[in-house]
């Protein structure tokens, strides 16, 4: 894998209303510049948007003096709404996600009836296929494919930095869930072990973090060999069936994330809201169904 060139300049942005990390990450030569999976502010309650979040990040770039040329996406996430967009209308920077966010796009089309929705990936200005590279100046960035949270996650290597989205966890929290529609346990633990096959000083980038208990502050830096010799759900050299028994039987206690809804019909339109209805409103949808002995409460 490509490791040479210059060393990735990286900043945070932690999210405390979706514990999400997003990332301003540079090359210190050029001072091109790529955004990894912005937030959007989104309150469900009343339907409103904000831009503070990624303003912050632009505002960074604007400081800094970097020239913003991508927005990457490590996957449709599921737990906060993209801020792709207005990153874009306000660099003109591309966004680009892995090219199996077509698969993404079929599963849930019919779960939100979107007859508008392409399944092509066209609202998205690039699709990376695995092994792909490409440069942000003169940092060099080689597109992993690491599906099982869900059909079309991706890592980003830049330099001795990797991106992993929603694969790993710090190592005290463990690995993602894998129980979304097109998820698969087993293809987790494979997209694990090959990230855990990096070299063992490859810094590891997560997208999350929730504060494992016992711990204070908030992280989402660790390497590969903290990862392979201190992850709670990897150590010991657990095998493939026992991380997804392992897995199965968490991923059953969890609740959905409270933005699920929202943000899976956003987040495969590329960032975007449904179209505008006649009145000039965008509406998301919630599907209603009835849990079982609860179907007569269902009006048809």
């Amino acid at each position: 894998m490509t490791t040479s060139g210059p060393a990735p300049q990286i900043r945070a942005f932690f999210d405390d209303a979706t514990n999400t990390i997003s990332y301003l990450v540079a090359d210190p030569v050029t001072r091109c510049a790529v955004v990894i999976d912005p937030v959007l502010d989104f309150d469900q309650r009343d339907g409103a948007v904000d831009i503070r979040s990624v303003e912050a990040i632009l505002a960074a770039a604007k400081e800094e003096k970097l020239t913003v040329e991508w927005v990457l996406e490590t996957h449709a996430h599921a737990d906060h709404l993209s801020g792709a967009p207005y990153i874009k209308s306000k660099t003109g920077a591309r966004i680009g996600i892995g090219e199996h966010i077509k698969d993404v796009q079929r599963i849930f089309r019919p779960v939100f009836n979107a007859e508008d929705l392409r399944t092509d990936g066209s609202d998205f200005d690039r699709l990376f296929a695995d092994g792909e590279t490409f440069g942000i100046g003169e940092l060099v960035v080689e597109v992993l494919h690491t599906p099982g949270h869900t059909p079309a996650d991706l890592s980003y290597k830049i330099g001795d930095a990797v991106f992993v989205g929603d694969t790993l966890f710090m190592p005290d929290y463990g690995t993602a869930r894998a129980d979304f529609p097109g998820g698969d346990a087993h293809q987790l633990y494979r997209s694990i072990q090959r990230l855990l096959k990096l070299p063992d000083e490859t810094r590891l980038f997560m997208c999350h973090d929730y504060k494992a208990p016992g711990r204070d502050d908030y992280a989402w830096e660790t390497t590969v060999r903290e990862q392979r010799e201190n992850n709670v759900h990897l150590r010991d050299g657990v095998t493939e069936d026992a991380f997804v028994a392992m897995r199965q039987a968490r991923d059953a206690t969890l609740a959905a994330p409270t933005l699920l809804l929202p943000s899976i019909q956003v987040n495969i339109r590329a960032g975007r809201f449904p179209k505008a209805e006649s009145n000039g409103v965008h509406y998301l949808l919630l599907p209603v169904r009835a849990r079982k002995g609860a179907e007569a409460a269902i009006v048809v």
